[in-house]
C-alpha cells in the first residue's frame, strides 16, 4: 500500500470515528450511550441489587425542549444552557422492580427510604476525583412512579467543571440505602463526557419580515 494510500485511509478512519458520535435520531444515540463498551453505561450487580449508571448527553436534554424543527439560534442557546451541567441516571432495582416495592411491607423503612430517595441523596452518591476532590451534586430528580415501574430512576446533576475532567476518569459512589450492598463504586471515563455524542437537528431558517 503506498503513503498516498495508507493517508486516505487514516482519514477516511478518522472521519467515520468522528461521524459515528452524531446521530439523526435520538433513538440511535439512546442505542449507542446503552452499549457499555462504549463507556456511557456501566452496571453493577450487589447482594441481589442491581445498579445501572448511564451519562446522558447535552443534545438529549436539548431534544426534550425542542419541537420537530427548530432554529440554530434556539439550538445553540439550549446547549449552552444544558451544557453548564453533567447528567447522570442512577437506576436501582431488586426482583426486577423498584426498591419501595421490596419494603413495602415494613412501614418505618418504607418512610425512611422515601425520605432518603426524595430528599437525600445528595448525600448518599458522591463524585470525586482520582486525588479525592469532590464535586457537590447541583441537583438530583426522584420521580416517584408508584410501582410502575421496574427500577428506582433518579437524575443527578453535576457542574460541568473542567478541573475534574482532567484526569482519565472520575468515580461516583453510591452508598448503602438499606439493602447490604455496601458502597458501590462506578468509574467513570472522561473522554466521552469530554467528546459526547450528538444529535443532527432538523434546523429550520427563519427569515426576517421587513415592513
Amino acid at each position: 500500500m503506498t503513503k498516498g494510500s495508507l493517508w486516505y485511509c487514516s482519514v477516511l478512519c478518522l472521519l467515520v470515528a468522528c461521524s459515528s458520535r452524531t446521530f439523526d435520531t435520538e433513538e440511535s444515540l439512546l442505542a449507542y450511550i446503552r452499549e457499555e463498551r462504549n463507556g456511557y453505561m456501566h452496571h453493577k450487580r450487589v447482594n441481589g441489587v442491581g445498579f445501572s449508571l448511564l451519562y446522558k448527553p447535552t443534545d438529549l436534554l436539548v431534544n426534550q425542549e425542542l419541537y420537530d424543527k427548530a432554529d440554530q439560534k434556539t439550538i445553540d442557546s439550549l446547549r449552552q444552557k444544558y451544557n453548564k451541567y453533567m447528567y447522570f441516571i442512577l437506576s436501582m432495582s431488586k426482583n426486577n422492580q423498584e426498591l419501595l416495592n421490596n419494603v413495602a411491607g415494613d412501614r418505618g423503612r418504607f418512610g425512611g427510604m422515601i425520605n432518603e430517595l426524595a430528599f437525600e441523596m445528595d448525600q448518599k452518591v458522591h463524585l470525586y476525583t482520582p486525588k479525592k476532590d469532590t464535586l457537590p451534586m447541583a441537583d438530583f430528580i426522584y420521580p416517584r412512579m408508584y410501582g410502575m415501574s421496574r427500577s428506582t430512576d433518579i437524575m443527578l446533576v453535576y457542574s460541568r467543571e473542567e478541573k475534574y475532567l482532567r484526569d482519565e476518569y472520575i468515580n461516583v459512589t453510591v452508598e448503602d440505602l438499606g439493602f447490604y450492598t455496601g458502597e458501590v463504586r462506578f468509574k467513570i471515563p472522561t473522554k466521552g463526557i469530554q467528546n459526547e455524542p450528538e444529535l443532527t437537528f432538523n434546523v429550520v431558517a427563519f427569515k426576517s419580515v421587513k415592513k
